[in-house]
């Protein structure tokens, strides 16, 4: 297997387990995962919700989600500065892609590239990452259960 090849093979891997991961997310709206690899180790991963010490309830009684849920990568990325690891150089693999909040914490942690498995209603993030020189990729596979 050639270069390419065998790193769309991990690229597929590694959304489906990011896709796995989400499945953690109490949310009842949307359900995202995302991990965070580098050096072909994941170094980090996240999962929308709330922070630490909240009740697992994103939304409220109307279905809309509360302002202070954490989305999948600000999760991961957190997550990482109470480790020893950095994300500088690393892949970002979350299942929708960011918004522009996030697209924001990705640059600031040295993020190099994005692959997502689907499109968010909202685009600006990822313009916003492409304007950076961040490399983002739309990977499409099957859904699995």
């Amino acid at each position: 297997m050639n270069k390419p090849d065998k790193q769309k093979a991990f690229d597929k891997r590694y959304l489906r387990m990011a896709r796995i991961w989400a499945e953690n997310s109490y949310c009842q709206r949307r359900q995202v995962g995302a991990l965070i690899v580098k050096n072909n180790a994941i170094i980090s991963d996240g999962y929308n919700g709330t922070p630490s010490g909240f009740p697992n309830v994103c939304e409220d009684g109307n279905n809309v989600t509360f302002p202070y849920v954490l989305h999948a990568e600000a999760n991961a990325i957190s997550k990482l500065a109470r480790s020893n690891n950095n994300s500088e150089g690393a892949t970002l693999y979350v299942t929708a892609s960011p918004c522009l909040e996030c697209a924001k914490l990705i640059i600031q942690a040295g993020i190099k590239r994005v692959v997502y498995g689907e499109p968010y209603r909202i685009e600006d993030g990822l313009e916003l990452l492409k304007k950076a020189g961040i490399s983002v990729e739309l990977l499409q596979i099957e859904h699995t259960k």
